[in-house]
């Protein structure tokens, strides 16, 4: 018997022996009821030093300082009552308040050179009497117009601050898939600087009705008020576009944005900064698209082109003579297929230049010289 009960001892001395060992150095193993209601929280090692970038962050980190806020203020003044000089109608209606109302917004903007010019879109500056721009890096400063470009939605800016300023790369847009990954960084409803991470979903989108020259990079990294004007970079934190516009019935984000492909602006910009403006080609002919039974009544032999619905009185088109009616097939033996190749084609010829131009008039194919126009400022909406 005294066997026995030495034999049990050493075996329940041996059990709590191994269970005190477990409880402190293996708490995981012990099931919850044996922890007495303590969590166990798996942390990982402390980091010796700094850790890598990942290709990612590293993009977003070389982006960010050439990435603006731009804060703007207009003087809204409030039409006066003409009927304010009659005694009666003031005794009735009272003094009305005319004080003229100041209406503020937000954009960003892309600091493109290190003396201080910045890539923006027209809507952000369009009627400003005051514009600020705060810089990622704390500095803020006045800024001033040099110039904008209504119908690609695009401006330039310029502030001056002591020392060099942070300019972005420009990537290749042209050289874009869908499917690649890019980020948008911009100050949406104001929080700040903020980037946001999705893919190209479509190029060349245009007929969007926003702007008259259309090529948009589609994307459906987030971009909300307020990123307008910001920048679209590639996977090495070069720009692709500025970010211009959304899709959305309530303001916010869907998934559905477009920029402006970096090309588009750099051309549009250097244009700004040289002469203040946007020149481009015009021969004053209104034009659409051809539908097959158009190009079946016209009958050319490769059913392509747009037909001319308006020609302005004076204008290159008319002094070539062009009519409504013809169908319109190449400029300079390039090929015009659509509405938006012709537009683009004539915008880019000198103003001055002479070109040759194909048509199909009732079925014959005819070619007439026209002398490039220079394209007329957009009308103020």
């Amino acid at each position: 018997m005294r066997k026995h009960w030495l034999l049990f001892t050493q075996t329940v001395t041996i059990a709590l022996a191994l269970l005190f060992i477990v409880h402190t150095l293996k708490p995981e193993l012990l099931p919850n009821a044996a922890r007495n209601g303590v969590v166990t929280l798996y942390e990982s090692a402390a980091p010796a030093g700094n850790l890598p970038l990942t290709g990612l962050s590293i993009a977003a980190k070389k982006a960010m300082p050439s990435v603006v806020n731009i804060y703007t203020s207009t003087t809204i003044k409030t039409p006066v009552n003409p009927f304010m000089d009659d005694p009666r109608f003031r005794f009735f209606f009272g003094d009305q308040d005319n004080t003229p109302q100041k209406s503020s917004s937000l954009g960003s903007g892309v600091i493109v050179s290190s003396d201080g010019y910045i890539l923006t879109n027209h809507h952000v500056v369009e009627a400003a009497d005051q514009i600020e721009v705060a810089l990622a890096d704390g500095r803020k400063a006045r800024a001033h117009v040099i110039g904008s470009d209504p119908e690609t939605d695009l401006a330039v800016i310029k502030i001056d601050l002591p020392g060099s300023m942070p300019a972005i790369t420009f990537g290749h847009p042209e050289t874009a898939r869908v499917g690649d990954i890019v980020l948008a960084i911009g100050n949406p409803f104001g929080v700040g600087q903020t980037v946001t991470m999705g893919i190209i979903s479509a190029l060349k989108r245009d007929h969007l009705g926003l702007n008259t020259f259309e090529n948009f990079i589609q994307t459906d990294a987030a971009i909300n008020p307020g990123n307008s004007g910001g920048a679209l970079v590639d996977t090495n934190g070069n720009l692709v576009g500025i970010n211009s516009a959304i899709y959305s019935p309530n303001g916010g984000s869907l998934g559905i944005g477009f920029a402006i492909p970096a090309t588009t602006a750099k051309k549009t910009m250097e244009q700004i900064m040289q002469y203040g403006s946007v020149t481009r080609g015009w021969i004053g002919a209104g034009i659409q698209e051809l539908t097959p039974d158009m190009a079946e009544s016209a009958k050319p032999d490769n059913p392509k082109g747009v037909l001319i619905t308006e020609i302005v009185r004076n204008s290159p088109a008319e002094q070539a003579g062009m009519k409504t009616g013809d169908v319109l097939t190449a400029i300079d033996d390039k090929t015009i297929n659509d509405w938006n190749a012709m537009l683009d084609t004539v915008a880019n010829l000198p103003p001055g230049k002479v070109v040759t131009v194909s048509l199909m008039r009732n079925g014959n194919g005819i070619s007439l010289h026209v002398k490039i126009g220079k394209r007329p400022k957009p009308r103020e909406q």
